[in-house]
């Protein structure tokens, strides 16, 4: 062997190649077998089903059931009665509906479970099977979003465009939302811009599972130089899917319209000094306590470079009084 080829560019970009090759067989086992394992699930709930709830064996078969399963199949997991009843379960709330019942296999069992026992209404396990699939949450990132209520969040927001858009979205706005939460931070209940921010910079892991895995960290008050004068932006992040900078401004109060000449002063100074030629336009995000969707219309009516308006809060509130909230609006 010659060290020689070893040390060639040919034969470094030859391992690359063979690696990428090897790590998206493994993800497309892995998906495919996860794939089989809910249609085999999907199967059995059925199979349990009809068992039941038509030819009437009662409901004291799945004990039974399952220690026969494990008795015959001593190697394999998952067949206890609680989880044979979870495949029923699945199998009676989807089965009347085909796309939902489809994309069940696009998750991975424990994501399909999650949603099936923590959310209501077949509109609302919509919604997560959608976003969990968009988004590639892992099991921690979906129920970080459930239990922030995420989808009555956006309910209520009254908006006809999905609070965390389809990956392949063009609209780079689309991919922000209108409300974020923030309590993992762990901030007091009175606390300056400079509080939000650093409480931000020390959280980060936390932070990213609200703000979304497309971001990657770039710095707090970054610095940018125009006219001989320093100006900072409160932070910047770089979005690898938009493949763009994006400014973030933090407000500890209400939506201010002079916010946006701010803004639009940040991005311009962005694109002409840090953007590189193969990057997009930046993108600007305001955060604030709270806003006036009138008073947000107007201020953007002439905005130049996208900019975002979204709220946040630094603590969950109720599900049960958002649902009520949600329950009370009139229907469309």
């Amino acid at each position: 062997m010659s060290k020689d080829i070893v040390k060639s560019k040919e034969y470094q970009d030859f391992i690359v190649a063979l690696v990428g090759k090897i790590k998206q067989t493994r993800q497309n086992v892995y998906q495919t077998a996860n794939r089989q394992l809910v249609e085999l699930y999907w199967y059995i709930g059925k199979s349990v089903y009809e068992k039941i709830e038509v030819a009437k064996w009662g409901e004291g078969i799945v004990e039974k059931m399952s220690g026969d399963l494990h008795m015959r199949l001593p190697d394999m997991k998952g067949f206890s009665g609680q989880n044979l009843w979870r495949m029923k379960q699945m199998y009676e709330t989807y089965k009347d509906n085909s796309k939902l019942s489809t994309l069940l296999r696009e998750l991975p069992w424990s994501h399909n479970i999650l949603i099936l026992h923590q959310t209501k209404a077949i509109e609302e396990k919509e919604f997560y099977l959608k976003t969990c699939i968009n988004e590639k949450w892992s099991f921690r990132e979906l129920e970080r979003q459930i239990d922030s209520s995420l989808y009555e969040r956006y309910m209520l927001s009254k908006k006809t465009d999905t609070l965390v858009p389809k990956t392949k979205e063009k609209e780079p706005l689309k991919h922000f939302k209108d409300e974020y939460m923030f309590d993992l931070l762990g901030l007091k209940d009175e606390f300056a811009e400079k509080d939000l921010r650093k409480a931000i910079v020390q959280n980060l892991k936390q932070f990213f599972l609200e703000f979304g895995k497309y971001f990657a960290f770039v710095g707090e008050e970054y610095p940018v130089a125009v006219g001989g004068e320093d100006y900072k932006i409160d932070l910047l992040f770089y979005h690898r899917l938009l493949r763009c900078l994006v400014a973030v401004e933090l407000k500890i109060g209400k939506f201010k319209p002079e916010y946006i000449g701010k803004m639009q002063f940040y991005l311009a100074s962005l694109d002409e000094q840090n953007k590189l030629e193969t990057e997009n336009p930046s993108v600007g995000l305001i955060l604030c306590k709270e806003k006036n969707s009138e008073v947000v219309r107007i201020a953007l009516s002439r905005a130049i470079s996208p900019v975002k308006i979204a709220t946040y809060k630094t603590k969950i509130i109720d599900k049960k009084l958002l649902q009520q909230k949600l329950h009370s609006l009139p229907l469309p």
